[in-house]
């Protein structure tokens, strides 16, 4: 199955990695580092609770603009 991961750079350093379909987040000091245990983290989670694939999630972006204070 195939799944999504947002990462999202952490303020302290490294980057914190999430998983929309499931909930399932981690982080870790590298991108790599957090995908890797984004995919652990969601294999344990399946294990427990299986989901159904309903197809491949749409992904975007959108803006707020700043206002100035």
């Amino acid at each position: 199955m195939q799944f999504t991961a947002v990462l999202i750079p952490a303020q302290e350093g490294g980057f914190v990695a999430l998983n929309p379909e499931t909930g399932t987040s981690t982080q870790g000091e590298s991108i790599e580092e957090a995908l890797a245990n984004l995919q652990e983290a969601t294999e344990l989670y399946l294990e427990e609770f299986p989901v159904a694939s309903y197809g491949k999630p749409l992904l975007t972006t959108f803006e707020i603009p700043v206002r100035a204070a």
